[in-house]
């Protein structure tokens, strides 16, 4: 699929592909606890119903959904006014009364594309509007110097830190607004720098990272590993494993992990290796929202016998 909008969707689909380290085939996944993001048709830049992910989830042994359609208060952008508050959760709860007795648990999310300009419209719009869970993330827009007609331009003669500011000052800012349960796709921006900057560009350089990593800790706020880079050129997650372990040496305390599914065939794609790069850094749960105060979903492969998902944080 071609990505219908510049608010961030999946360019292709969940086929199996190499694993980053050339070992097992990244795939989609199966027997895991959650998949925090994932887009419908309630998404300008996604064409899945709602139904199709309850049924994979049912089918792929997903227990619980976190369905988080775009929202955008930039009037240029792809989301705005795209569909309303009440329209989006009136299909969620109708799916989730569905499916609870098949044993598939859905959530009403939103991802919210976070823009200084506009975080007092976004302060007021949360409070008004009660989500389950919320994620807060910087795409790229009209203006931004990443679209593809501007990027080799943009990218010529210019050291890396001041190629990241335009995207990163702006994820600082997402980071330490505190409006948001977790911060989306962190280092998004490496899909729209390659070729012209590679993902082994940006790891030789995780100094650049450090002002994000220290505000989320202090704000709270949890950061996202996110698989969709791991269908995109990128071939890694948002962020990378070294990012999520550096995330944790810094007093990170909480993790999500999410798909960022626009396509069916993405489904809960590269969602074991998201899990796996937050286990390998010491997290044994994902934090999570289910509407109320935040709850931990124990990591599989961590829990003790008593382990309780679910478990407030």
């Amino acid at each position: 699929m071609t990505d219908r909008s510049t608010s961030g969707g999946s360019t292709t689909d969940g086929a199996a592909r190499d694993a980053p380290d050339g070992s097992v085939p990244v795939a989609q996944a199966t027997d895991l606890p959650l998949d925090s993001h994932l887009h419908t048709t309630r998404s300008p830049d996604a064409n899945v119903p709602l139904e199709a992910y309850a049924r994979a989830a049912h089918d792929r042994r997903i227990a619980e959904l976190a369905i988080t359609d775009h929202v955008d208060f930039d009037p240029r952008r792809p989301a705005y006014a795209f569909s309303t508050f009440t329209e989006r959760e009136r299909e969620v709860r109708d799916a989730a009364e569905r499916w609870a007795d098949r044993g598939v648990a859905i959530r009403f999310g939103v991802e919210v594309t976070y823009q200084r300009a506009y975080e007092d419209d976004i302060r007021a719009y949360l409070k008004r509007h009660p989500y389950d869970f919320v994620i807060g993330s910087v795409h790229i827009g009209p203006d931004d110097p990443y679209t593809s007609e501007r990027v080799g331009s943009f990218v010529a003669g210019r050291s890396l830190r001041d190629i990241v500011a335009p995207y990163f000052d702006e994820v600082l800012e997402t980071a330490r607004s505190g409006l948001f349960d977790t911060l989306g796709h962190l280092d998004f921006v490496k899909r729209y720098l390659y070729p012209h900057v590679t993902p082994a560009d940006l790891a030789a350089a995780p100094e650049l990272y450090e002002p994000l990593l220290r505000a989320l800790v202090e704000s709270g706020t949890a950061l996202e590993v996110n698989a969709s880079g791991l269908r995109q050129a990128a071939n890694e997650t948002y962020p990378s494993a070294a990012i999520v372990a550096r995330f944790r040496e810094l007093g990170g305390r909480h993790v999500t992990a999410g798909s960022d599914a626009h396509l069916e065939s993405s489904f809960a794609f590269g969602l074991r290796e998201a899990y796996g790069h937050a286990r390998q850094a010491g997290f044994r749960q994902l934090a999570f929202r289910r509407g109320g105060e935040r709850v931990a979903v124990a990591l599989p492969g961590t829990e003790s016998p008593n382990a309780t998902v679910g478990l407030s944080l």
